[in-house]
């Protein structure tokens, strides 16, 4: 199987072999794989197209690959099967690529052990931004516990100590108060936090119904702000009756 072409900007080195991280392609589309791999060299990574499950489960087998953006809907092994197949032995970073945009379909593949799950049409610059921040949580969770208490989930990191907050690995421009109700949400790991622990957590004090309104201000001013950066992802949702929580990986906006 050849290897699909590596073209660089004009003026830009391409990074040396032993710097680059290898992202393996897997769709039956030629096109949309190619596509997707010179995308990728374009960034600087190290991309293989493969055009069937069988080649691409080859490569990631014999330890070529450091992440992998697999299609859904192939001919005889389909990227369900393929993925779960990867995991046996692999903990690499999965990434569905499909037009499948029902959400049974984006369940199914967070629980075969996906790490995204990005639906087409694609956006370039979004989908190299989640390849890179699945590398980078794949490579902090093989080291061991950093000092500063960093906090992270679905593709949203903060690390109090310095003050500085990322989504998909982009600085977000946060005020302390945005920040204060980011790492709330975040150290509470998915589950509601109310709109009056928020007021206290982030302004020392007991809310007042000025201060639960307040907290709806900023909740909203942090949604924008992450909107940004990935409009078609809701991050924080509102839990009627509760407050407000981090939302679940297959919450997308409609």
């Amino acid at each position: 199987m050849d290897e699909p072409k590596r073209t660089y900007d004009a003026g830009m080195q391409p990074p040396q072999a032993s710097q680059r991280r290898c992202v393996v392609v897997c769709d039956d589309e030629h096109e949309i794989a190619d596509l997707v791999a010179h995308l990728l060299e374009r960034e600087g990574f190290c991309a293989r197209a493969t055009y069937c499950a069988q080649d691409a489960l080859a490569l990631v087998r014999a330890g070529e690959a450091d992440c992998a953006i697999l299609d859904i809907m192939m001919p005889g092994m389909d990227g369900f099967e393929l993925g779960k197949r990867i995991r046996e032995f692999s903990d690499i970073p999965l990434i569905f690529l499909s037009a499948k945009d029902e959400e049974v379909d984006k369940v199914l593949g967070f629980a075969l052990g996906a790490d995204d799950y990005v639906t087409k049409p694609f956006k370039p610059r979004e989908l190299v931004m989640r390849v890179r921040a699945c590398l980078r949580r794949f490579n902090r969770a093989e080291q061991a516990p950093q000092s500063d208490g960093r906090l992270s989930m679905r593709g949203i990191e903060l690390c109090p100590d310095s003050h500085e907050a990322w989504l998909l690995d982009v600085p977000l421009s946060l005020t302390p108060k945005e920040f204060s109700l980011l790492e709330a949400l975040l150290k509470a790991g998915g589950a509601p936090v109310s709109t009056g622990d928020l007021y206290e957590l982030a302004w020392g004090e007991p809310a007042d119904p000025a201060g639960m309104n307040t907290v709806m201000v900023h909740i909203r001013h942090l949604r924008k702000k992450l909107a940004e950066i990935d409009a078609s992802t809701l991050y924080v949702e509102t839990v009627w009756g509760m407050g407000y929580r981090i939302a679940k990986a297959a919450n997308e906006r409609r």
